[in-house]
């Protein structure tokens, strides 16, 4: 099948390369001419395991191609995905005004009936909106030609997008009352017939279920990990250990293990993007979503966390002290830094005059591109590096090869023995009995009371 994705961006662009591979032949779309030329050339513009290869094999083999041309992406295939941007605007809503725009480009240059795809993370009503604007500008040039939009939500997990596109969970496909739902089923079970062997992943259902059923995924995921930092900061108090808590409560199989480590917040671009949208689009609505206000309040206080054991510990006088920081990106296998609890940490410290000497396997080019070149941050080539001269370790990012470090070298380098981790990797006794002050998140007595 032909297919074209307008959107080049993360979802786009796994997405185009995962349709590809399978056999389609899918055209990319995107504004950015400097990006298209990059991708011609072999360049991705994100790191994400198995992708580069991915896009290279194919684009090599002809099935994937990349256009700045909206008119060659349309002409190109029947079915449209729109896979832009949704940025919050400054209520915290969605911006649907590059969905839009698409749309209306997609409307402009159709010549035949088009299937056009909502892939971005959109508010409950948008196929609505996008069908509606399709038809404004099919009427303003008198066009009779028939489309449908669909609603079909992503899923994916930065670090492990490809595999899940490959092999996913569930195909979620909303379809709008007025549309074709006989012909739309029939083309999204041929369409996703290859991750679809095994047992039938897709589940139909109308496009304002699809697109609460998105929102309600990543809110619901954000809430555990939110709900066990807020047990994280009762285990401080009370002095018991968050690990042996989440050991208890994940063998559950009710509750599970997934999401439910304690650290210094949640970031990226799906959960606080999403939590603070279904809030703002519940209150236009008259509902008031007070859990949801309290997941996005304990994660942006836990984001703070590290930075209050630091000052507990230094006793407030950093100013001029150096810190050796682990881990920058949000997540492991990502150079993703959007809403990473680095930046709230970094920020923080140099408002209050401390230094920061920073390593990440990915995340460097990142976070040279939004800080640019400045005297308290000193991006090293290593993670060994960054601990000559420092006073103390910080742990942001829970990257494999931190896990097991050198506990004498990083006592040696430190002008004093003292670790914050953020993401709780190591075992605070095992730091006791190599002489090194362990602050983790939830560790009890390890952080003092």
């Amino acid at each position: 099948m032909n297919v074209t994705v307008f959107g080049i961006g993360y979802v786009g662009l796994v997405q185009a390369a995962v349709l590809s591979e399978v056999g389609h032949h899918v055209c990319c779309v995107d504004v950015d001419a400097a990006k298209i030329e990059k991708l011609k050339q072999g360049t991705i513009p994100i790191y994400e395991p198995g992708l580069t290869p991915l896009v290279k094999s194919n684009f090599a083999a002809k099935r994937i191609t990349f256009t700045t041309s909206a008119e060659e992406g349309v002409d190109f295939a029947d079915i449209q995905f729109i896979a832009v941007g949704t940025p919050p605007d400054e209520d915290g809503v969605a911006d649907l005004k590059y969905v839009l725009a698409v749309a209306n480009t997609i409307a402009m240059y159709m010549q035949s009936p088009k299937v056009i795809v909502d892939k971005s993370t959109v508010p409950v009503g948008t196929a609505d909106k996008v069908a509606a604007s399709i038809q404004q500008t099919l009427d303003a040039k008198k066009s009779e030609l028939s489309f449908s939009v669909v609603s079909n939500p992503e899923f994916l997990k930065e670090g492990s997008a490809v595999t899940d596109c490959m092999r996913p969970d569930r195909i979620i496909v909303g379809i709008r009352l007025d549309d074709n739902k006989q012909y739309i089923q029939e083309t999204f079970k041929d369409l996703y017939a290859p991750f679809n062997r095994n047992h039938d992943r897709i589940i139909f259902m109308d496009s304002r279920s699809a697109e609460l059923t998105k929102y309600a995924a990543n809110c619901m995921l954000a809430t555990k990990v939110s709900f066990m930092n807020e047990m994280a900061n009762i285990a401080e108090k009370v002095g018991a250990d968050i690990e042996h808590v989440r050991q208890g409560i994940g063998s559950d199989s009710r509750i599970g293990f997934q999401f439910i480590y304690p650290g210094c917040g949640y970031g990226g671009s799906c959960f606080p993007k999403d939590v603070q949208a279904l809030s703002k689009t519940s209150e236009v609505i008259g509902y008031k979503p007070e859990l949801l206000h309290a997941v996005e309040a304990i994660n942006n206080r836990q984001k703070s966390k590290l930075f209050e054991y630091i000052n507990k510990h230094f006793k407030n006088d950093i100013a001029g002290k150096t810190f050796a920081i682990w881990g920058l990106s949000f997540k492991p296998k990502t150079d993703d830094m959007r809403e990473a609890p680095s930046r709230i940490l970094m920020e923080a410290l140099w408002a209050a005059a401390a230094n920061v000497q920073a390593f990440d396997p990915k995340a460097m080019e990142e976070t040279q591109r939004i800080y640019g070149s400045r005297e308290d941050l000193a991006l090293m080539g290593t993670k060994e590096a960054t601990l000559k001269g420092a006073d103390a370790l910080l742990v942001c990012t829970e990257w494999q090869n931190f896990k097991v470090p050198d506990f004498d070298l990083i006592k040696r380098s430190l002008a004093e023995p003292v670790i914050f981790d953020g993401r709780n990797l190591f075992d605070p006794e095992w730091m006791k009995a190599k002489g090194i002050e362990y602050y983790g998140v939830g560790r009890g007595l390890s952080v003092g009371r």
